[in-house]
């Protein structure tokens, strides 16, 4: 197995459970609080490209700017992103592979306050204006979906143009950006102890995924994740 986006759920559930296992509703807080910085940061790589580009900071671009695409191995698994557009604009998702991740380690709850917190925070770090919108998401009990919506126009402006491929990332990217950006925020927080978390969360990463794939996401320590262009290992 390598990187992709179960292993990316992976490391925010484990964050989740050794956040409010030492620190209750504060390792709660923390924990939104991380999945905001760490979903800013993103949304604010893809405005600088955006701008370095000439374009508008508009849905089409926050659509053709964004990082990410699905993995292979989750697609011929059959447990990769479903989702389809309604009549009134909004973005209907019926499956998601990190709504998977947390179930299968039952950690809904995690699930529950990342995705209500996620995608709003990549959208307003792209361009607060937008208007981005959760009305559940997959994790909540009783919901069969996500439903995420702009309040100034339709959620899928500029889908059908496709991805600039020379920005995307690759997962392994991703999952160390969100380790650093929660390793940031829970010392920041709590200090030594907050440390101790993200070596629980790697402890564990390295008895599920290998020694390799934990080095890979600690090579990235000193990565400028705030800049587009800062230099990867």
């Amino acid at each position: 197995m390598g990187f992709n986006e179960k292993v990316h759920a992976y490391v925010s559930a484990k964050y989740y459970y050794y956040l409010t296992e030492a620190f209750g509703e504060r390792g709660r807080k923390a924990f939104v609080h991380g999945t905001m910085y760490y979903g800013g940061r993103r949304g604010r790589r893809m405005a600088q490209k955006a701008i370095m580009d000439g374009r508008e900071l508009d849905q089409a671009a926050y659509n053709r700017y964004s990082e990410y695409e699905s993995t292979k191995e989750l697609m011929d698994e059959g447990c990769s992103n479903r989702a389809e557009y309604t009549a009134d604009g909004k973005l209907r998702i019926t499956q998601c592979p990190w709504s998977l991740q947390f179930k299968e380690m039952g950690l809904i709850e995690a699930g529950r306050q990342y995705c209500r917190n996620l995608d709003m925070a990549i959208s307003r770090g792209f361009n607060p204006s937008l208007g981005f919108k959760v009305d559940t998401n997959l994790n909540e009990e009783g919901s069969d979906c996500c439903i995420q919506y702009i309040e100034t126009g339709f959620i899928g402006e500029g889908a059908k143009e496709g991805k600039l491929k020379k920005y995307i990332r690759s997962f392994e990217y991703h999952t160390a950006d969100l380790y650093w950006a929660f390793n940031e925020v829970s010392s920041a927080i709590f200090g030594e102890e907050g440390e101790a978390v993200s070596r629980k969360v790697m402890t564990d990463f390295e008895n599920d995924y290998g020694r390799d794939m934990a080095l890979d996401i600690l090579k990235y320590k000193d990565v400028n994740f705030n800049r587009w262009d800062s230099d990867c290992p």
